[in-house]
């Protein structure tokens, strides 16, 4: 996913939706649609108002930046996700990613008009839609013994490695990684199609991103349309009854479409 660039460097004349005009650098929170002007007192990174800057069809969510950086310290990651928290309540806006800087309002302008027909694209993809996170883990003391339990073909081959001497060899330890890692993953494969067959008629798109341990089974990012949360939330519950007590589910959400927001920027 890319949803943000940093610095532009354009330097085209534009007229400011909502706040007038200042010069200077401006950190980039969303795009929205429409030219409405939008403004957040006190919202933003340092305490900053937020407000749109718009050519007219799309706006950007700003607010202005003294620094030429930004660190992912908790308190600038919680003021991002608070402005786009803020946005998803009236709107879907499309998320830039965090760090994104741009030098003036004109820069920001010339982004808005270069860009125009990707964020109508992305825009319509979305409207109406929220993202929700769905991961599942095994809930497990064990995961390599609980897979060993319920795979015979890793259990053979542990078995037989281990009945011939007393400590594998790196070899051994290697093939018996490798299988391991590779029925991991089939299950995962199984898991993750089983609980999109459950949520399709709830959801618009999947997108399965990489689990963060060797526990987590599924890591699901869900669009959904807005009216449709109740149903998916009680989608997730009737989905984890084809599951043993080994699993355990854990839904978010809603989120702004981080995971279905695609975006190569035009500067």
């Amino acid at each position: 996913m890319n949803t943000g660039v940093c610095a532009a460097i354009a330097t085209s004349p534009g007229k400011d939706s909502g706040v007038a005009a200042a010069t200077g650098r401006h950190y980039l929170y969303a795009i929205v649609a429409g030219d409405v002007p939008r403004a957040y007192p006190s919202l933003g990174l340092d305490g900053k108002d937020v407000y749109t800057i718009s050519d007219g069809r799309v706006a950007a969510v700003v607010s202005r930046l003294n620094s030429s950086k930004i660190r992912p310290e908790r308190a600038n990651l919680k003021a991002h996700q608070a402005v786009l928290n803020r946005l998803l309540a009236d709107t879907t806006p499309l998320p830039m990613a965090f760090g994104t800087i741009a030098s003036s309002p004109q820069a920001i302008h010339k982004i808005l008009i270069k860009n125009r027909r990707a964020f109508d694209e992305q825009l319509a993809r979305v409207a109406g839609k929220v993202e929700m996170g769905l991961r599942v883990s095994w809930d497990v003391p064990n995961i390599f013994e609980y897979l060993v339990n319920i795979h015979a073909e890793l259990r053979s081959a542990r078995d037989r490695m281990m009945s011939a001497r007393h400590q594998l060899t790196q070899e051994e330890k290697i093939e018996l990684g490798r299988m391991f890692d590779r029925l991991l993953n089939d299950d995962r494969e199984d898991h993750t199609s089983k609980v999109e067959r459950a949520l399709a008629p709830l959801c618009v798109e999947f997108k399965a991103n990489q689990c963060r341990n060797e526990n987590e089974v599924i890591n699901l990012a869900c669009l959904v349309k807005r009216d449709a949360q109740e149903a998916f939330s009680a989608g997730v519950f009737a989905a984890a009854n084809f599951f043993d007590n080994n699993f355990s589910f854990d839904y978010s959400g809603p989120w702004a479409p981080h995971n279905f927001v695609e975006l190569e920027l035009e500067q």
